[in-house]
């Protein structure tokens, strides 16, 4: 039986299919791996950038400390009130990731230690991707963490390595985890230290 999350989900791949980078919502499994290459500190300023249905949201607020500081991004008006229906105190910004800045400020925060990304990196254009890198890169202080995750069978197409490469530029460490085979499609998930 598919669940609420799930059926828009796929409403939302039907009606904007140039959003949306994924053909199912993340597994419980990735969303663990996400949260455990974050490495999520009691001090540390947490921001997630593309919730969509809170497949990595869930996770993230398990493993939050009382009052840490969290919010998340999502440009998508659906989500977005899906996710505010599902996690009424969740801090949320309708907006694109690379305004973090003044999403920062309208948070009260300079810095962001640990942004946790379910963004499709794959389907943006250059000059999203860098927009949105770079910002993140202005809040970020050096040991920040930032963690996100790759389709396998979209690691060697041109988009991306691109990104890999935009990565490599930007952080002075980028790990690449294991295969994980428990989520549609297999992914890794990449794990950056500015």
């Amino acid at each position: 039986m598919v669940d609420g999350r799930t059926r828009l989900f796929v409403r939302q791949i039907l009606t904007s299919p140039g959003s949306i980078g994924a053909i199912f919502p993340s597994s419980g499994v990735l969303a663990e791996r996400m949260i455990q290459c974050a490495e999520l500190q009691a001090d540390s300023v947490v921001a997630e950038y593309g919730p969509g249905t809170g497949a990595f949201t869930e996770h993230i607020v398990k493993a939050l400390a009382p009052g840490q500081i969290f919010f998340a991004i999502e440009v998508n008006e659906k989500f977005a009130a899906a996710l505010r229906g599902r996690f009424p105190g969740l801090r949320l910004h309708l907006e694109c990731a690379s305004r973090v800045e003044d999403c920062c400020h309208r948070e009260g925060v300079d810095r962001l230690d640990r942004v946790i990304s379910g963004l499709p990196w794959a389907i943006f254009p250059d000059d999203l991707q860098d927009r949105i890198l770079d910002a993140m890169i202005r809040v970020m202080p050096p040991g920040g963490v930032f963690v996100t995750f790759a389709y396998l069978q979209g690691l060697m197409l041109p988009a991306g390595r691109r990104f890999r490469r935009n990565l490599k530029r930007r952080f002075s460490s980028v790990e690449t985890s294991d295969v994980i085979w428990l989520n549609l499609p297999p992914a890794v998930v990449y794990r950056c230290v500015r």
